[in-house]
């Protein structure tokens, strides 16, 4: 397998990340923190005039037809520095399930407004369980010549910011997804983990909601849908782990002790390199995967991406030393985040599981 990005997908990555370089640093993050855990110009940047959300959009939507990798690679990018916008939750969630699953003029609409820049999010009922869907579903009923849903997912990753919020739900005796809009919905923000992507409590209480999907929609459809959403997380995770140890390094190459700087200890050197080495392990996963949406790959990437982005934000920590832990150094945000993705569709192990099951069977 040839792992080497194109010329093209090497700009479009490099321009993202002197984007983020600039306009996502340590002092915008805090500010993006005071406002809620969304900058809502830098969103406007990517999203709406740069076409980030357009990119794995197909054209006959708006989009840019572009591939699982180009998307990765911006998510990436967006891990690294923490952005503070709901890219993952639009382009990598929300679109890939209404390209799958939406049918018709919902279909091409709902894109349209993804690839225009608008902000979307997914309502799943269990977002920590491998799988997501494996809560209690909201319940739909026909009201009208419409529907009216019933019910409440306890957290929506970046609902706050949405335009609309995917929700899947009982209707008829099956699985179904509907559309609500923002201003249909009933949203409590949530006090998270993660200061940079905050999450809110969905009520539905007869709420208007419109049903995107055909009839009696199909549950493999639905969790195929989602492979592109588990690749761009592990993808996030190791651009955040990346980002952390650049970070560290940055500041090991400053801070004196006995008359030397830090990053000349050999402890401290095999440290750094052996984190190093798993980073680039777990972005060769990432990227492998996505040439396929294999599954397996997927959750063995998924697994080693989040072990290695808690690992590195960790080591950020203690090799800061006593501020490590201080508001005013970042590594506490780097950290937050890996232990807020850490189980979001499983833990490590439950992925893990998965493939040493699937192997095994394969072997029996």
């Amino acid at each position: 397998m040839d792992l080497k990005l194109s010329s093209d997908q090497i700009f479009m990555r490099d321009e993202a990340r002197r984007l983020l370089a600039d306009r996502a640093g340590s002092e915008q993050l805090r500010k993006a923190i005071d406002a809620g855990g969304f900058d809502a110009a830098l969103w406007k940047t990517v999203g709406a005039e740069l076409g980030w959300c357009a990119v794995a959009v197909p054209e006959d939507a708006g989009g840019l037809g572009l591939g699982n990798l180009e998307l990765a690679l911006l998510a990436e990018e967006c891990g690294r520095r923490l952005a503070p916008v709901p890219f993952w939750s639009t382009a990598c969630l929300a679109a890939p399930l209404i390209g799958a699953v939406a049918a018709g003029e919902a279909r091409e609409t709902l894109l349209a407004r993804i690839a225009a820049g608008e902000a979307a999010a997914v309502a799943m009922p269990a977002p920590a369980k491998v799988d997501p869907l494996g809560g209690e579903l909201p319940t739909a009923r026909r009201s009208g010549d419409g529907w009216a849903i019933d019910g409440v997912v306890p957290a929506v990753i970046d609902g706050a910011s949405a335009a609309y919020i995917l929700v899947p739900a009982s209707a008829d005796g099956g699985l179904a997804l509907f559309a609500v809009e923002r201003a249909d919905a009933t949203l409590e923000t949530l006090d998270g983990i993660d200061l940079l992507r905050p999450a809110a409590r969905l009520v539905l209480a007869g709420t208007k909601a419109a049903r995107i999907d055909a009839e009696r929609l199909d549950r493999t459809a639905f969790d195929a849908a989602l492979l592109s959403a588990r690749l761009t997380l592990a993808a996030e995770q190791v651009g955040a782990a990346q980002g952390v140890l650049d970070m560290t390094l940055a500041y090991i190459a400053e801070r004196m002790q006995f008359g030397r700087t830090i990053a000349s200890f050999q402890a401290v050197k095999h440290r750094c390199a052996l984190l190093l080495v798993e980073i680039v392990e777990a972005r060769s996963l990432v990227y492998g995967a996505a040439q396929g949406l294999d599954p397996l790959e997927i959750a063995a990437a998924g697994a080693l991406a989040s072990q290695v982005a808690f690992r590195a934000a960790e080591e950020a920590i203690q090799l800061h030393g006593g501020v490590g832990n201080t508001w005013e150094y970042d590594p506490h945000l780097y950290f937050r985040r890996a232990q807020a993705t850490a189980n979001l569709f499983g833990s490590a192990d439950e992925k893990l599981a998965l493939v040493a099951d699937a192997l095994l069977g394969a072997a029996a």
